[in-house]
């Protein structure tokens, strides 16, 4: 998606994504990052503001970079259009970069009414939260619908749930489960990992009172429900969230698994969390703390079916240049989506662009180990998982029609798209999230 669409809020254009003006600036001056731009700073002149001063702190030209953060200091705007938005929380990053080569040469300071409380969410508050976009209500209902077919005649079903959202995906599931022709589940168990990675939303209550809320909705239900939280061996949270799936790998004994349940592993913006397996650095461990390591044990639990839910963009890469192209496109759509929906001081949408705003800073910011956000297309994660030894599964009409009727709720942008096994989530066209479903093949 290129940014002279966004300009436009085109919804039936594309502009090539990989422009090579844009990929390589020059860090010689702030007249050269200007040029093209003065009088014109919408999405395409920001964008390539964005990109000069990445080039110039990947060369350690302090001096360029502050020239162009200064000029977008005065485009950035907590309460202004999208793109001014977005801009906020990019500058945010590059001066977190930036302050590490030279911490007293930004003298500029930003609009605080952006930064983010980070203060956990409420049960209810997490629900609206989440209905606000179908972002992850989107993956909620796909998944869902290839769980209770894959689960259709069996009576007992074991979910191992791999998620950041603390497990708001299943009140629907058990609802569906519950109404089941041939009858509910005599046996429902839930099993979930304690290390979470840090990200939002949070929540202010324990896992375990997460579980204990399922399963007294689940009685209501008529299914007895166990949930099961997976601890780690790693006192208090000293160590990384990968720190932690290094230090206690996951064992298919801790998983109490039983040959008469049917196993789902459901994974829910999980695996751009985990480490990539070609980043030359910390990468190259084969364990559950890195993506193909994580698959591997996947496939020896033998699921009955494994669902894939994740953003759908390719924002892991050593180049910071790049990662900023990718992530100014990409991120994009949220906060055009929010625009369309919210005015520019609801403090949902505030908060919501701030907990994209903490991502930015993660893409940015960091690299090696400390840059967890490693999102990739679907298409990629698909190679991941055939590699692994899975075979796609299609979804049916009767899937999309339920998605469809979800969007209904939302803002006329929101569509929704086929490719390949997966189902994308789309907002104006451009592609947001997938979701994908597979079983495992026999390897020979």
């Amino acid at each position: 998606m290129g940014a002279e669409n966004r300009a436009k809020y085109s919804t039936t254009h594309m502009a090539p994504r990989n422009n090579p003006s844009l990929l390589r600036p020059h860090p010689s001056s702030l007249s050269g990052a200007l040029n093209g731009c003065l009088g014109c700073l919408d999405g395409p002149c920001i964008e390539k503001l964005l990109l000069h001063c990445a080039a110039a702190l990947e060369a350690n030209d302090i001096t360029v970079a502050q020239q162009v953060m200064w000029v977008l200091n005065n485009v950035a705007s907590a309460n202004g259009d999208p793109n001014q938005r977005l801009t906020v929380w990019f500058l945010r990053a590059l001066i977190a970069r930036a302050s590490h080569l030279c911490p007293t040469a930004l003298p500029f300071a930003l609009d605080g009414s952006s930064q983010s409380s980070r203060r956990p969410m409420t049960v209810t508050e997490l629900a609206g939260y989440i209905d606000l976009t179908p972002w992850h209500r989107f993956g909620f209902s796909v998944a869902n619908r290839a769980i209770l077919q894959a689960v259709q005649g069996h009576r007992k079903v074991h979910i191992v749930d791999f998620s950041v959202t603390h497990c708001m995906q299943w009140p629907t599931l058990i609802d569906e489960l519950a109404k089941r022709p041939q009858g509910p589940p005599v046996s429902l168990r839930i099993t979930v990992p304690s290390a979470h990675p840090p990200v939002p939303p949070s929540l202010n209550i324990a896992t375990e009172e997460v579980g204990l809320r399922l399963m007294n909705f689940a009685k209501l239900r008529n299914i007895p429900l166990e949930f099961k939280v997976l601890k780690t061996n790693s006192p208090g949270n000293s160590l990384s969230f990968r720190q932690q799936l290094v230090t206690t790998p996951l064992d298919p004994s801790s998983l109490g698994l039983q040959d008469d349940e049917a196993l789902i592993v459901n994974c829910h913006n999980w695996l751009r969390y985990l480490s990539g397996d070609s980043q030359g650095n910390d990468d190259n461990t084969r364990d559950s703390s890195s993506k193909d390591g994580f698959l591997e044990f996947i496939h020896g639990l033998n699921p009955t079916v494994v669902t894939m839910t994740d953003e759908d963009a390719d924002l892991d890469t050593p180049s910071l240049s790049s990662r900023i192209m990718g992530c100014f496109n990409y991120l994009w759509i949220l906060f055009d989506a929010l625009e369309t929906s919210f005015p520019k001081e609801c403090p949902e949408r505030t908060g919501y662009e701030a907990n994209v705003g903490q991502k930015i800073e993660n893409i940015i910011r960091f690299e090696g180990s400390q840059r967890i956000e490693r999102s990739e297309s679907g298409a990629r994660f698909a190679q991941r998982m055939r590699r692994a030894g899975f075979g796609g599964v299609l979804f049916d009409e009767e899937t999309a029609r339920g998605v469809r009727v979800l969007l209904s709720e939302h803002a006329s942008g929101w569509g929704m798209k086929r490719e390949e096994d997966m189902l994308v989530l789309t907002w104006k066209g451009h592609s947001s999230v997938f979701t994908s479903a597979w079983v495992p093949k026999v390897i020979s």
